[in-house]
């Protein structure tokens, strides 16, 4: 694949996978090592004090570093994943995440993520490292 192909292939396949689109993760932009995402905090995504769950957060994080890292010349899988929760965040609020690569080795590759409200107010960071496979 040319890397036209693997960005389509990133926002196309990995951006639409069974996990994100249950969730209802939207595909924003997508270039060269770079995802932006959304997603609306629903009634179902929140914690015991009515604020979105870390999982949500979490899950958020996770896909823009799939969808990011298989925007390279490399296919990715996430294999770590670290989230610094920083704020809450309300019930109906959108949240976008955006990932962008720190470091690209041909094996490995390092990945940071910001993740804001619809007020743009940092609510998570994240760093997740991707393992790059053999193209088969």
């Amino acid at each position: 694949m040319n890397i036209d192909e693997q960005i389509n292939y990133a926002r196309e396949v990995v951006g639409k996978d069974p996990m994100a689109v249950f969730l209802g993760i939207e595909v924003e932009e997508v270039k060269y090592a770079y995802a932006r995402l959304s997603l609306l905090i629903k009634p179902q995504y929140l914690n015991a004090v009515e604020r979105a769950h870390g999982m949500a957060i979490s899950a958020i994080a996770d896909q823009s570093v799939a969808v990011a890292s298989n925007a390279t010349e490399y296919m990715a899988l996430v294999v770590e994943l670290k989230v610094n929760l920083l704020d809450a965040v309300s019930p109906g609020d959108t949240i976008t995440a955006e990932a962008r690569a720190v470091d690209i080795k041909r094996k490995l590759s390092l990945w940071e993520v910001t993740i804001t409200d619809s007020r743009r107010n940092k609510v998570a960071v994240a760093q997740a490292l991707a393992y790059h496979r053999p193209k088969s």
